[in-house]
């Protein structure tokens, strides 16, 4: 199957619930295809999930990273585990504290 084939399989793919975007051709001779998931609802929204990049008959995939989810995954663990510690610092167990002393003899 030659790279022609190939784009016209990923065309023919839409069918399938693959949403693939307008090919176009970089100046070094690679052809790059836009992929993306439509999702259905009251608004219809299409998110980014990388590119195909076919260059001297091979294909690759990059995907595509959302760095703001990714930053606010992190925001909200960091928050998570604040609020999970003062949380332990504040209910303390009503139990008294153990503590050893030693006695020394004068």
């Amino acid at each position: 199957m030659g790279a022609g084939e190939e784009l016209e399989w990923l065309r023919g793919a839409e069918r399938a619930q693959r949403v693939f975007g307008e090919p176009y051709d970089r100046p070094d001779g690679a052809t790059v295809i836009p992929v993306a998931r439509v999702t259905a609802g009251r608004r219809p929204r299409a998110t980014p999930l990388g590119v195909f990049v076919v260059h001297e008959g091979k294909a690759s995939w990059t995907p595509a990273v959302d760095s703001t989810r990714i930053a606010l995954l992190g925001g909200l663990i960091g928050l998570v585990a604040a609020g999970l510690a003062t949380a332990a610092v504040l209910r303390r167990p009503p139990w008294p504290d153990i503590s050893i002393h030693k006695i020394t003899k004068h």
